[in-house]
């Protein structure tokens, strides 16, 4: 008996730590044409809310397009709750060598070497990138700085603006439209308006501002440029003057050829705060975009399926405004 009752405690042990150890959301698609592929995003940002639209446009692949989709966090270590602030400790990197496709929206991260290696070892894979809106910024190396992984450094000197501009197309240059009082219409440049990415794609808009971006390599192909609009809707006017002329870079595609020789199809794009996902056009060029980087053009819909699934409320962008108290649980599907 006393052998029964020992078993069963170390049972409900090990199921309480796994419930509770588990610091990454997972969704398996069921049908459709992204089966079998696999998707990782790697959130960590503190003011624009990756670590609510990344699950969100995560459970569209998923459930309307069939990708299996894993979203990591930035991880509080002491209580499990997820904590964008923490810029060291995003939990599960390691699912990356299972991936066949990357998204990354981080801003200014410093992950351990031991930890970062599987990053780097996916930029030097191959396989595809998408990189959103403070991922040009993606790391700064302050603590360490003599990590054999500090030129991925935003303003690395080593390797010239580091990740940002080295792999996605460019690094942080500044808030080309006004932070907070001028928003970004996109718009879709007609030289590649047969791109498949741009398929079923109109109507984009999100209340963040144009960044500069004034470094991209000359195989960039810019899908869509950033109108800077002299308000908060997406009714408001354009700015007048210098900014609109010329626009700036919102979208692009590229490719990368890593230290190993092995060449990625790589996705920029300044926009993707939590609040800009709202907009149904962006989050389709997004979706169609995961198709174009795994190789999948030729199945990308004429009109994209991107309605969100579940409840999506997304919180305002700005410093210390996320939600204190969550887990990664609760971005699970239901």
């Amino acid at each position: 008996m006393k052998r029964l009752i020992t078993l069963i405690s170390a049972l409900l042990i090990t199921g309480a730590a796994s419930t509770f150890a588990r610091d990454w959301v997972e969704y398996e698609g069921k049908e459709g044409p992204g089966l079998g592929k696999h998707i990782v995003f790697v959130t960590g940002d503190e003011e624009y809310r990756s670590e609510e639209g990344m699950p969100m446009l995560a459970k569209i692949l998923a459930v309307h397009h069939g990708f299996k989709c894993t979203v990591l966090f930035a991880i509080n270590p002491a209580d499990g709750t997820i904590d964008p602030n923490n810029s060291s400790n995003v939990v599960g990197l390691e699912k990356l060598k299972d991936a066949d496709m990357m998204v990354v929206f981080t801003r200014f991260r410093e992950f351990p070497d031991d930890k970062m290696k599987y990053f780097v070892d996916f930029v030097n894979s191959g396989k595809p990138i998408l990189g959103l809106r403070t991922a040009t910024h993606a790391f700064q190396y302050a603590r360490n700085p003599k990590s054999p992984f500090a030129k991925y450094t935003w303003n690395s000197k080593e390797w010239l603006g580091g990740f940002g501009r080295q792999v996605l197309g460019d690094t942080w240059i500044n808030h080309h439209g006004n932070h907070g009082s001028e928003s970004t219409r996109g718009v879709l440049n007609p030289e590649f308006a047969s791109d498949p990415i741009l398929r079923g794609v109109h109507d984009i808009w999100g209340p963040t501002d144009v960044y500069g971006i004034t470094h991209l390599p000359a195989n960039a192909r810019v899908l869509v440029h950033g109108q800077v609009l002299a308000g908060m809707t997406p009714s408001a006017e354009p700015v007048d003057g210098p900014k609109n002329n010329p626009m700036m870079p919102v979208f692009w595609v590229r490719t990368f050829t890593g230290e190993t020789g092995h060449t990625s199809r790589v996705i920029g794009t300044t926009m993707g705060a939590a609040t800009d996902l709202v907009n149904e056009g962006l989050r389709r060029i997004l979706v169609n975009s995961c198709y174009w980087g795994l190789g999948m053009e030729d199945k990308i819909p004429a009109h994209s399926d991107v309605r969100i699934v579940g409840d999506f409320n997304p919180t305002p962008f700005g410093f210390n405004k996320f939600v204190k108290g969550r887990k990664p649980a609760d971005h699970e599907l239901h």
